[in-house]
């Protein structure tokens, strides 16, 4: 079971300071310039604040339990598919949706590797009390077999476009020149954006997003119990 931990709440609200403009939209995802501060970790309610260095708890549905479970990371970008291969929210293979897929490299090293700037919505939502020190999505725009990552505040986005999307119907991917972002938007239409835009438009989406999920994986769920019967 874990301690309530006073040293490490003092250290903490001592570092809030320096890291109030560190998370960027809503206090959600502008990638931020690495701190030389030590990890945050998460406020539990009825036990403080933990260390982020990979702590367990007993039980679910505390902080701790959507940390992301891998160990820290100062490199994520190497082997990343081989080291992050599933989506953590919704078991997607990210090898699969290498075009739409999303990592975010926490400022404690702790990383999340999603299948789309969905999940990746997800992930900063849950992970409130650290900051991005880095945001990078697939560059749809490459014809390279496993389109690379690149850094998302220097990314363009389509949002909205006749490109098919993943775990939305309101399609958002990623280019690493303005350029072939605007050849998308000629063929497929849609509109030009940030990486801000893009996410502020997921969170929008998410409702509608969340429901249309539950429904096709409760239609899934249902006709495999009707072939095992």
């Amino acid at each position: 079971m874990c301690e309530h931990h006073d040293h490490a709440r003092r250290q903490t609200l001592k570092r809030l300071g320096t890291l109030g403009g560190a998370i960027g939209l809503a206090g959600l995802g502008i990638p931020a310039v690495a701190s030389n501060t030590a990890p945050i970790g998460a406020l539990m309610p009825g036990r403080g604040w933990m260390p982020a260095s990979g702590a367990q708890c007993e039980g679910d549905g505390t902080p701790l339990q959507f940390m992301p479970k891998t160990a820290p990371d100062p490199d994520p970008l190497t082997d990343e598919l081989v080291k992050y291969p599933k989506c953590p929210y919704c078991g997607m293979d990210r090898t699969e949706y290498h075009g739409s897929r999303h990592l975010v490299h926490y400022d404690d090293d702790l990383v999340d590797g999603t299948c789309s700037i969905h999940c990746l919505a997800i992930s900063l939502m849950l992970n409130l009390d650290r900051g991005p020190r880095a945001i990078y999505a697939a560059d749809f725009g490459s014809d390279q077999s496993i389109k690379p990552l690149v850094a998302v505040d220097g990314a363009t986005y389509l949002i909205g476009s006749g490109l098919k999307g993943t775990m939305t119907t309101n399609s958002k991917v990623a280019f690493a020149e303005r350029a072939a972002a605007e050849q998308a938007k000629t063929a497929e239409g849609g509109t030009l954006g940030d990486f801000d835009e893009a996410l502020g438009q997921t969170h929008q989406d998410m409702a509608k997003d969340t429901a249309m999920i539950r429904k096709n994986r409760g239609e899934r769920r249902r006709r495999m119990m009707q072939q095992e019967g």
